[in-house]
């Protein structure tokens, strides 16, 4: 090898090193900026991780039962794919859980709540936009298990807050919700095989399901008609089917204007599936 060639051999393996050393240093960044620490406002704290270079959107992203919003964030599963392809990603923390470690999501509006947590989520959008010079109207909200429960009930409540709604194997809770606000782009993604947060819902607490004290989660199925009748869609039927790779999907296309409507399947159980953040956000590019 020539000595040009060497050198250039080693300017190549320089370059690489800085990238990686940059990339290192951002992808593990779930503080509040430079810092390490959470992000504080007024009615809780969240935690955030930027991509290299302006942000193309962001995806803030609730955490399940007895998590927390750094934790969500760990850049080897899916945050890392989506802070590659340019996105920012958020994770709020929950209220503290009383009389046990972690944290959760006050998300069914006829339980008592610690705080207003769709409220919060909207103080959270606004300060990261503020302070990290994010576009507020392209955050996307998605959650897995409870945070996805908390992200359907904030699509629910407040439509436009958030760009598009992407909940993982988490919806409504039974009594189920009969009416929404307006229509929303929803993406839902279940395992076929969760037995944590079955499609037809489960009794978590009480004797059965006709147990007026029971907490029983809700019927997926029964929330994908409910988004279907929002979202003004005029077939109960899918208007289109994906049956390869690891998603079997169903999408309704002829609905209102500025909607959209999906529902993928993985032969899975309770978790955020390998290639869920991809799809995510092939789905959402494409809107």
């Amino acid at each position: 090898m020539t000595q040009s060639g060497a050198a250039m051999q080693q300017y190549v393996k320089f370059l690489t090193a800085l990238v990686v050393l940059i990339m290192s240093a951002r992808t593990a960044m779930a503080g509040c900026g430079d810092g390490p620490a959470a992000c504080e406002i007024t009615d809780g704290t969240y935690h955030i991780s930027l991509p290299v270079g302006p942000a193309k959107g962001t995806i803030m992203f609730l955490h399940g039962y007895g998590g927390n919003g750094q934790g969500a964030l760990r850049p080897e599963g899916w945050a890392g794919t989506a802070l590659a392809r340019g996105y920012a990603v958020i994770g709020p923390d929950g209220s503290p859980m009383t009389g046990g470690n972690g944290r959760s999501w006050s998300f069914h509006p006829d339980w008592p709540k610690d705080r207003d947590d769709v409220g919060f989520l909207m103080a959270v959008r606004d300060d990261a936009a503020a302070r990290f010079d994010l576009d507020a109207d392209q955050m996307v909200l998605a959650g897995f298990s409870i945070g996805g429960s908390m992200t359907h009930y904030t699509a629910c409540a407040v439509p436009d807050a958030f760009a598009a709604y992407m909940p993982v194997a988490g919806a409504f809770w039974r009594p189920h919700p009969d009416g929404c606000a307006g229509p929303v782009k929803l993406l839902h993604t279940h395992g076929w095989t969760d037995t944590t947060v079955p499609l037809e819902g489960r009794v978590v607490r009480g004797v059965d399901v006709n147990d007026p004290q029971a907490f029983v989660q809700g019927d997926v199925f029964y929330a994908m008609q409910l988004w279907r009748q929002i979202n003004g869609c005029v077939q109960l039927r899918a208007d289109r089917f994906v049956t390869t790779g690891p998603f079997l999907r169903r999408a309704w296309d002829r609905c209102a204007p500025d909607t959209a409507l999906e529902f993928a399947l993985f032969d899975g159980g309770h978790r955020v599936p390998d290639g869920w953040i991809t799809m995510a956000l092939d789905w959402r590019e494409a809107l």
